[in-house]
């Protein structure tokens, strides 16, 4: 049904993935795009991160976050994309109809088709459900990242940081530099979960130390303020080695515990779940089980770099053009993706055309001389040698000229 509230693309987030879906809609010639921005400003996450190293595989240049939203807001302007900003999108059906919350009224909208682009949250205390006191003074990494770069607020002066996710990594260094101690960075996994350079440039270079196997197992503090945490070794399945807890005094932890795609809207619209990536199961155009309905960024899976969050929600904006248009892809026997030997998960799930197909994964662990093979139906069509693996980097494959077949498996071999 066409009406006054009918666009052709509507697009969810106005972050990284959600400019950089709209320009890639907007020049494969859809004349009607939509962006709805829940903020005051476009960019998202972005804004809040003014440390460099953004934008060097998109502009071979290193940005900070606002700068690299800026270049894409800049290529915004002059295009037929209407931004709607302050405005919550609170229901998504499957038939692309909208309920929105914009200026104070409540209206439905109808779409041709729908790119999610709404990120991923921070997981939180009661997620990993550590025990003791509730105290103020502990927060998200990317809480306190707002506070100290948008609200020009100090959370605290000595500081725990639990979890070595790259956020956190970047606070450590940017607490230390506005005055603060980092007492140090304590990670359950028996090696760090942010990428190598993070571990080196926020933590080595600031003399902070890293405890991997160990875990907060206590939160103190009854007089209103953190007073220290209780830590303590754990043994390979998790479980607290006794004997080894130590109580370390600080007034502010900060949690750098995971990333959560955020994907109530996802699930309302009935899109299958990854229970891997906690994202939507999609095909190799980044479309949903549901058609017409697309997934894009952090809210698909969580990336390392946002270079490569642009990259993809690029694809999936051309695609949602194509889709408009009605301009299929050369259509081939659907394969599907799956996943064997070390390597925790994979996306796309769906191959769906014979074109060049682009594979990102993450390693299940950290690894060393290892080949990733890839099989079509059990005959292996391409393996790629590589000397180190780690689960926070992305690895990206590039398939070209995909026969017809089935199945397709990706895996690690000696």
């Amino acid at each position: 049904m066409m009406n006054g509230n009918y666009h052709d693309i509507v697009i969810i987030g106005g972050g990284p993935a959600g400019l950089a879906a709209a320009i890639a809609a907007s020049e494969a010639g859809v004349k009607d795009v939509v962006v709805i921005e829940r903020d005051r400003l476009l960019g998202g996450i972005l804004n809040q991160c003014i440390h460099d190293g953004f934008g060097l595989h998109t502009f071979g240049e290193a940005l900070t976050g606002p700068e690299y939203a800026e270049r894409f807001i800049d290529q915004l302007n002059g295009k037929n994309i209407n931004v709607m900003l302050n405005t919550i999108v609170t229901s998504l059906s499957k038939d692309k109809k909208l309920v929105i919350s914009h200026n104070g009224k409540i209206e439905e909208i109808e779409a041709g088709a729908v790119i999610l682009a709404m990120g991923c949250r921070e997981r939180t205390r009661g997620a990993i459900s550590i025990p003791g006191h509730r105290p103020s003074g502990v927060y998200t990494a990317g809480a306190a990242q707002n506070f100290i770069n948008i609200e020009n607020i100090m959370p605290g002066k000595k500081v725990v940081i639990l979890g070595s996710g790259d956020i956190g990594l970047i606070m450590a260094r940017r607490l230390t530099l506005e005055g603060a101690k980092v007492v140090a960075v304590f990670e359950v996994l028996p090696y760090s979960s942010g990428l190598a350079r993070n571990i080196h440039q926020c933590l080595n270079d600031y003399d902070i130390p890293l405890y991997l196997s160990t875990t907060i197992v206590d939160i103190k503090g009854q007089g209103g303020r953190l007073e220290g945490v209780t830590v303590a070794e754990v043994d390979e399945k998790r479980r607290v080695k006794s004997g080894t807890e130590r109580f370390v005094e600080c007034d502010t932890l900060l949690l750098s515990v995971g990333l959560i795609p955020e994907n109530e809207l996802t699930r309302e619209a009935g899109v299958k779940i990854n229970p891997l990536t906690q994202g939507a199961f999609v095909d190799n155009n980044c479309m949903t089980n549901i058609d017409g309905i697309f997934a894009c960024g952090n809210v698909l899976h969580v990336h390392d770099l946002v270079d490569f969050v642009s990259k993809e929600a690029a694809k999936a904006g051309k695609a949602a053009a194509e889709y408009i248009e009605h301009k299929d892809a050369t259509q081939m026997n659907e394969i599907s993706v799956k996943t064997a030997n070390g390597i925790r998960y994979v996306v796309p799930t769906t191959i769906k055309t014979n074109e060049d197909i682009s594979l990102a994964f993450r390693v299940a662990a950290p690894s060393t001389g290892k080949t990733i093979s890839v099989t079509l139906d059990g005959k292996e069509i391409l393996q790629r040698k590589t000397k180190k693996l780690h689960p926070a980097e992305m690895i990206w494959l590039n398939l070209k000229n995909i026969p017809n077949g089935q199945n397709m498996v990706i895996s690690l071999k000696d």
